[in-house]
């Protein structure tokens, strides 16, 4: 371990240090610290960002990482047959972990043959689900398929390392059992007090080179998840120690759902602060009480030790930033390029949240609906919905693609308005942007086949969202506003332009029936079988305690299983169901047959046959979701509604056709895709009115944009008629496909 050098000359001018602690992303990281980076700049507070999860990764993926962690493995009579065979093989681990690092950091792309072979890489465990690799490599390319590999050859060494050297090691969490809803700090507490583990070395090492260097008044740790709270203690402590003229702040997601009870003094011998919530204005506050500027009853949603005592203050007169005026999140200081793009399920969608690195922004603070009974929606972060603006959204887009040479975004919104989407879909293609984007939506009518077009034509690449319980009876209790029927259609149009669609889904709601489980599996089956849905997850429900669930448990005719008392953590909920229906004895069948129809197998399969147990007959008709989409999808088109064209001029060629001895004129219009010709026959005199008329559609070239009724009144000032007739026919119906939008 470095030594605890406090003072060297070459400390840079750091007034705040932001962290996040291990581990949270191989791909990409957390974007806590960037916006607050972003909103640090705008105050002209100098302050340095820090990944310690992805920088202790690479240390302890590396030849000499490696080569430590062998030499601490000591086999005893428990020792697996996975771990002994990692262990004999380990000369070959050390010998290609710098390589496969390299390989998925983008560094080495040539390898891909190599991995892919199959005959570099040392195989344990992970390797066994090998079927699933053959069946869904069979059309991907060589590079995600050595992705997929590289990436079990990291999750077998995971294993080892958590059965042999660090028992709370893990990618994406560490320790996270010690910190999920633990009400009381005992447990963490004690823990704290054993000797530092390999990894907790490693992490110190790479703390106390950053605290060395910068020597920050103030270090604030963001705490997004219970996987990340173990080794931020870890810091405070170590910071606390070594650097007892520096303040610890602690905020993030746990804190902001976890310790709103906090009442435990231990928890300060940690950290100085914990703030809650938007963290701009209780740093800026924080930094000006560390400088003796304001009172500690100025502090803003800040907990801190007072007389012995945990104390909340909350200045009500201490306004928070809007959002448009935060600034843009800065991704300086981050080791963007050396983070790892794993593919650990084979599966396009789930890709998406960890191979590749994308800018994190968000379109709207909160959620615009807020109404979602399993939700906290009683909390800001969901509670105060406050959207931004297109052109600063765009602004902010372009700033980072120049900044960090990225051009992938993922808007990490509870649930992005579909509004702003298409307000920021236009502004995109206005300023020809070519960028990929994704995010977190609601399955609601507002997403129409037109609309969905958009959104792809300005780069969004997939959505995911709530489908919960596909039970209608359900859906209406969680108050989610969308119904099944709803859902299948508008992932229809998702899909339709080529958009991805992730479903989240739940069971064991409260009330739910064992009927209602093996109903709502079944319409999820017949959403894949259609095609609809790309990608999903079930997880089981749980109550929280700032949701209406869990704020009024008796409404929802469920009740909290026991009274504790809360000194920590206060989130999950343990409760009872008294429905009669053991809900958890569903999550195996459930997992098992959604893991085969993400792979397009076993829709044939009978439901019964998932579950070890008997189980109702599904009461759902076996074509419903087919009967769904094919009925006839009336225009939900306004007379408010914009029209706009992203597609290209087409040619004109007038012909003429004869029949029966009498002849006329037709126009035939020729639109040019990527992909091919499209035509379609209208009259001369319509094709003189729309040729002039599509220029002023195309959104590059004007600022306005029409209105289908200023486009009625325009066809009729041109002394034509029939306006519903000759918009609402086959030809122009189908212009969609070439870019003419009513949105």
């Amino acid at each position: 371990m470095l030594k605890y050098l406090r003072h060297k000359p070459f400390a840079l001018n750091t007034t705040v240090l932001l962290i996040t602690p291990p581990f949270t992303q191989l791909n990409t990281p957390y974007p806590a610290t960037a916006y607050l980076k972003g909103f640090l700049n705008t105050k002209g507070i100098a302050s340095h960002q820090t990944d310690l999860g992805i920088e202790v990764t690479l240390k302890i993926f590396s030849k000499d990482g490696l080569t430590k962690v062998f030499s601490l493995f000591t086999q005893t009579e428990e020792t697996t047959e996975n771990s002994k065979r990692i262990y004999s093989l380990r000369e070959d681990y050390i010998n290609t972990i710098n390589d496969v690092i390299l390989f998925l950091q983008g560094k080495n792309p040539t390898l891909a043959h190599l991995i892919a072979s199959r005959n570099v890489l040392p195989e344990a465990d992970r390797f066994k689900q090998i079927e699933d690799i053959v069946w869904a490599f069979g059309t991907m390319g060589t590079q995600d398929k050595a992705k997929h590999f590289a990436t079990m050859y990291l999750e077998d060494l995971s294993d080892f390392i958590k059965e042999n050297i660090d028992p709370h090691f893990g990618f994406s969490r560490y320790a996270e059992k010690l910190a999920r809803s633990a009400n009381s700090f005992d447990e963490l507490y004690n823990t704290l007090q054993q000797p530092l583990s390999f990894i907790d070395e490693i992490l110190i090492d790479c703390l106390e080179e950053k605290m060395s260097l910068h020597q920050p008044q103030l270090v604030c740790i963001s705490v997004p998840f219970p996987g990340n709270l173990f080794a931020a203690l870890r810091c405070g402590a170590f910071i606390k120690k070594h650097y007892p003229d520096t303040k610890v702040a602690m905020g993030g997601g746990f804190a902001n759902t976890e310790l709103r009870s906090l009442t435990d003094i231990r928890v300060f011998e940690y950290v100085d602060f914990i703030t809650l919530d938007d963290g701009e204005a209780p740093i800026e506050n924080l930094l000006k009480f560390i400088d003796k500027e304001i009172t500690y009853q100025e502090l803003k949603r800040t907990f801190l030790l007072l007389n012995k005592e945990v104390v909340y203050i909350n200045n009500p007169s201490c306004k928070d930033y809007s959002q448009a005026t935060i600034g843009t999140p800065d991704y300086s200081n981050l080791l963007l390029d050396k983070y790892i793009n794993a593919i650990e399920v084979i599966n396009p969608m789930h890709s998406l949240w960890s191979d590749g690195r994308w800018n994190k922004l968000t379109m709207a603070h909160g959620c615009y609906w807020g109404k979602c009974t399993f939700c906290d929606i009683s909390l800001d972060y969901i509670k105060i919905y406050e959207p931004i603006t297109a052109n600063l959204l765009c602004d902010r887009m372009e700033e980072l693609i120049q900044a960090t040479g990225n051009n992938g975004f993922h808007f990490v919104d509870e649930a992005a308005p579909p509004a702003l989407m298409r307000a920021l879909a236009i502004e995109i293609i206005r300023r020809k942007l070519v960028v990929s984007w994704w995010t977190n939506v609601r399955f609601e009518k507002s997403f129409t086949r037109d609309l969905c077009q958009l959104l792809k034509a300005s780069g969004c690449i997939g959505v995911s969202g709530g489908l919960e319980v596909a039970s209608d009876r359900l859906l209406q209790l969680i108050q989610k506003g969308i119904s099944v029927t709803q859902v299948a259609k508008v992932n229809k149009h998702f899909t339709d332009a080529g958009i991805m669609v992730h479903a989240y889904l739940m069971y064991g709601f409260p009330t739910q029936t064992a009927q209602e489980t093996i109903d709502s599996l079944e319409m999820v089956r017949q959403m894949f079988a259609a095609g609809i849905l790309q990608s999903a997850f079930w997880h089981q429900f749980t109550m929280t305690a700032h949701s209406p669930v869990g704020l009024e448990p008796e409404k929802y005719q469920v009740k909290k299983a026991k009274d504790v008392v809360i000194s920590f953590a206060n989130n999950d909920v343990e409760h009872i169901d008294e429905t009669g229906t053991n809900h958890s004895d569903y999550s195996f069948g459930l997992k098992k047959s959604l893991h085969n129809y993400m792979h397009h197998i076993g829709f044939d399969f009978p439901l019964n046959k998932w579950f070890d147990f008997k189980v109702p007959k599904t009461s759902v008709d076996t074509n419903y979701i087919v009967n769904v989409l094919n009925e006839v999808d009336y225009s939900n088109q306004k007379p408010t509604s914009k029209v706009i064209f992203i597609g290209n001029l087409p040619s004109c060629n007038i012909i003429t056709k004869s029949k029966k001895g009498s002849s006329w004129e037709v126009a035939i219009l020729s639109f040019e895709t990527k992909r091919e010709t499209f035509d379609i026959s209208i009259s001369p005199e319509q094709a003189q009115w729309f040729l002039a008329l599509l220029p002023k559609l195309i959104i590059h070239n004007n600022i306005k944009i029409y209105t289908l009724q200023e486009l009625q009144d325009d066809y009729a000032a041109a002394g034509l008629e029939d306006f519903e007739l000759f918009w609402d026919n086959k030809p122009m119906n189908s212009l969609y496909k070439v870019g003419l939008l009513v949105i």
